[in-house]
């Protein structure tokens, strides 16, 4: 199987798919084989919403050697509203529009590529509503 289609995959990382515990009820994203609240194994696949909240933010100055022709660029934690909170970039904005608590939309977006033959990398961006 090659690296793409291996990535392709992975439902959570193109599906804003997770897993919700049958017993506890908690939403885990990614999703995890036993839950730590309830330590049941029991899950049901569940689409999460594709709009949320800022709850923090940071803005990278100084990148990692993948990131340099992005720099600067904002990376935010989301509560998604169901609850379920995701790590996303922030993009398509002025950096000083970003705020705690502003209203986001969740992406399926190009995050990297490996040169200009490699592996193109997809996941979860959010630009402000």
């Amino acid at each position: 199987m090659s690296l793409a289609s291996y990535r392709r995959e992975i439902p959570q990382r193109y599906r804003l798919e997770a897993l919700k515990n049958k017993v506890s009820g908690k939403t885990y994203f990614p999703p995890r084989h036993i839950c730590p609240k309830s330590k049941s194994r029991e899950f049901e696949k569940v689409v999460l919403p594709d709009e949320g909240k800022i709850v923090t933010f940071t803005i990278i100055r100084v990148p990692p050697s993948n990131f340099t022709d992005q720099a600067p660029y904002a990376v935010a934690i989301v509560e998604l509203n169901n609850g379920t909170r995701i790590t996303t970039q922030v993009v398509d904005c002025d950096l000083n529009q970003i705020s705690i608590g502003k209203k986001v939309k969740i992406e399926f977006r190009k995050i990297r590529m490996d040169g200009n033959s490699g592996a193109i990398y997809y996941g979860y961006k959010s630009v402000l509503i």
